[in-house]
């Protein structure tokens, strides 16, 4: 870590990690150069019930595989370890208190802009970072949108816009088609397709009303 100098921060439950946010990865690391991405799978998101999301264990372990063969992708347990919901505020202070001397780039998707307000200390996560939204083709985020209004100033001048290829795929759809028996192939690496269904998970009633 000591040479780094720009490092990406995607955060999330990854419930589970597929393409989409592996693209979102390696897109940030060529666009703005960065010398690695962390994957950090949320241990207790504080927007969703904690019996919603599959355990952490899994989860990490699937990421853990997702990125295996890419040496830029990196996963950090920082949050599976820490007690307690899951801020980005906290985790992006713990990072710039451990590596003063980094430029920390936050990745998100465009649909958090809409209520990154309602998240905690908006104002200092955008001190500690700055926001690359990724983006669909041809869509750009306007700050005249009315439903942005309350999105405080200082994220819209630390943001950065990125788009990238438009997969169809939510981490909700994988879960629902495999409660359903339908198939996952090419929505997510193969390895975590296969964990998937040698661990028996997301299967039952919940997971198809999800």
């Amino acid at each position: 870590m000591a040479k780094i100098r720009s490092l990406g921060i995607l955060g999330g439950t990854f419930d589970p990690i597929h393409y989409g946010h592996l693209i979102a990865a390696e897109y940030a690391c060529h666009n703005y150069k960065l010398n690695k991405v962390l994957l950090i799978p949320a241990a207790s998101p504080p927007h969703k019930e904690l019996g919603q999301v599959l355990s952490a264990a899994h989860r990490y372990q699937m990421v853990e595989m997702a990125i295996k063969s890419n040496p830029r992708l990196e996963v950090s347990p920082v949050e599976v370890e820490r007690r307690g919901l899951s801020y980005t505020v906290d985790t992006l202070a713990y990072f710039q208190g451990k590596y003063p001397e980094v430029e920390f780039f936050f990745i998100v998707g465009a649909d958090s802009l809409f209520f990154m307000h309602s998240w905690k200390e908006p104002e200092r996560l955008a001190e500690l970072c700055r926001f690359i939204v990724v983006t669909r083709p041809g869509y750009k985020i306007q700050r005249s949108e009315p439903a942005l209004s309350r999105l405080p100033d200082i994220i819209w001048d630390r943001m950065l816009q990125m788009e990238i290829p438009g997969l169809d795929i939510s981490s909700s759809d994988i879960r629902q088609r495999v409660a359903a028996g339908k198939p996952i192939k090419y929505l997510l690496p193969p390895e975590v397709e296969e964990y998937i269904f040698k661990q028996g998970l997301y299967r039952g009633d919940k997971y198809a009303k999800r």
